[in-house]
């Protein structure tokens, strides 16, 4: 445990942030222990993964657990699925590359976000086509007010776009501890190639017919061509969501932009609904590239806002509400982040832990 402890190494964005108390957890006994200090100063319990969904604006009165447990295993095979339980801290992406390595599907349209494991189901991380939830079977849990742990399945997770229970009705209410997934044989799978720049990449190379290794590394590809290196310049990965706007909001578009890029959404009433690339929404409106002192849109993706040294939280965040104010007025399209704004009001719907027995 650490008082004041400065956030800067700790979240992607390499924002100055001091938090009361800090406890790095490598196993399930630091976090009864974190629990147990939430409790003893009455402090709101935060859980920090790998700093990549979040956007600190300001110092934390609270208690930061540091999840950092480890551990990749095989639990079972259902039918030809297999189920693979991976621990809150081991990294996303290394994750997928084991799942791959390891001959497993499903995953690989999901290479390269950055990330840690238990933080896949809060975001309901997606990329190409395909989000986590495709793979979740279930996550385990510890309840910080009271201690007790259970095991939520997915179709209790009330998943979305980058949505999720621990997101919103549930949000600071549990600890993740571990995520189950369900992995598929690559026999008969079908490759998910119709999103973004996939299958004209592999055209490009030649490769006629992919694998999951090839898929997973074209998008890693694409990613590092559009994303920049939180080591080289703080930033968050895609800052915003692609809107989902109505069909005739849509056609109205459409006719004074033409070359306005859209997908179809998946779900109930889906016919009535279009999603449309908030990338294309912001670079048209002229804020790609764009710098304000020590933030800025990066100048290869417009979802990516970026933190140069020496800025403040709260300097992205005024950045991202004039962004989203300039798009509405221009398009009467309604843009929101996808990160977390971690600040007192965030913090006040986290749990407080409770005595642990």
């Amino acid at each position: 445990m650490e008082k004041n402890k400065n956030l800067y190494g700790l979240n992607t964005f390499g924002m100055s942030a001091v938090a009361d108390y800090y406890v790095r957890a490598t196993s399930e006994d630091d976090v009864m222990r974190a629990i147990e200090l939430s409790c003893e100063k009455k402090l709101p319990l935060l859980v920090l993964s790998g700093g990549s969904n979040m956007l600190i604006v300001e110092d934390l009165h609270a208690v930061v657990l540091h999840m950092d447990t480890r551990g990749i295993e095989v639990e079972g095979r259902d039918g030809s699925d297999t189920l693979v339980r991976v621990a809150a801290g081991e990294d996303w992406h290394e994750t997928v590359m084991w799942s791959i390595e390891n001959g497993y599907a499903g995953m690989e349209n999901l290479a390269y976000i950055p990330g840690k494991v238990g933080s896949s189901p809060v975001q309901n991380i997606g990329a190409y086509g395909v989000e986590a939830r495709c793979v979740i079977e279930s996550v385990e849990v510890i309840d910080i007010s009271s201690g007790e742990r259970r095991v939520i399945a997915a179709s209790e997770c009330e998943f979305g776009y980058r949505e999720s229970i621990f997101k919103n009705s549930a949000r600071g209410r549990y600890v993740i501890m571990s995520v189950l997934f369900r992995l598929h044989s690559t026999e008969g799978y079908k490759l998910h190639l119709d999103y973004g720049n996939i299958r004209a990449e592999l055209e490009k190379r030649g490769i006629e017919n992919p694998t999951v290794a090839d898929v997973a590394d074209v998008v890693t590809f694409i990613r590092r061509s559009k994303l920049p290196e939180p080591s080289q310049v703080g930033n968050c990965g895609s800052f915003f969501k692609n809107p989902v706007i109505s069909r005739q909001l849509y056609e109205t578009l459409i006719e004074k932009h033409n070359d306005m890029p859209s997908y179809d959404v998946e779900g109930a009433n889906d016919e009535h609904w279009k999603k449309i690339p908030a990338a294309y929404l912001i670079d048209r409106a002229g804020w790609k590239g764009y710098r304000r002192g020590c933030v800025g849109v990066h100048q290869n993706q417009a979802l990516v806002l970026v933190h140069y040294g020496g800025g403040t939280g709260k300097d992205v965040l005024m950045l991202c509400q004039d962004i989203c104010r300039d798009v509405k007025e221009k398009y009467g399209v309604e843009i929101s982040p996808e990160v977390n704004i971690i600040n007192s009001d965030f913090l006040a719907r986290c749990a407080v832990g409770g005595k642990v027995e």
